[in-house]
């Protein structure tokens, strides 16, 4: 089982993958999700603007801030593999451990995590 999950943005995009390829192989749909990101930044430069200053802008996964929430707000893996894929960045996930980050608009804290 995979514990750190990793592609460089260097990497080309894959093609010709069917729908099991895509979402049933070791990485759960992870390394799609970056791709769709990836994709995402040359169709909506704007919103990947708003990511690399450090928005967690709201995106089909659940992870996005729009305003800051009282309490805990959790967001799944896919969410930040879009995230980082949107930014221009190398997907690099922990999979077995929560990452944390805070939206530099809203300042709130989202956890990240599998089970998210």
């Amino acid at each position: 089982m995979l514990t750190r999950l990793q592609r460089s943005i260097s990497e080309p995009i894959r093609e010709g993958l069917d729908w099991d390829q895509r979402w049933q192989a070791e990485d759960q749909g992870l390394i799609v999700c970056w791709e769709v990101g990836r994709q995402l930044q040359y169709e909506k430069p704007h919103l990947a603007e708003t990511a690399k200053r450090g928005e967690l802008v709201v995106l089909v996964w659940r992870g996005g801030v729009e305003q800051e929430l009282k309490g805990k707000k959790t967001g799944t893996l896919k969410y930040l593999a879009m995230w980082q894929g949107l930014r221009g960045e190398d997907l690099d996930l922990d999979l077995e451990g929560e990452i944390i980050l805070t939206c530099t608009k809203t300042g709130q804290a989202v956890i990240y995590s599998r089970s998210g």
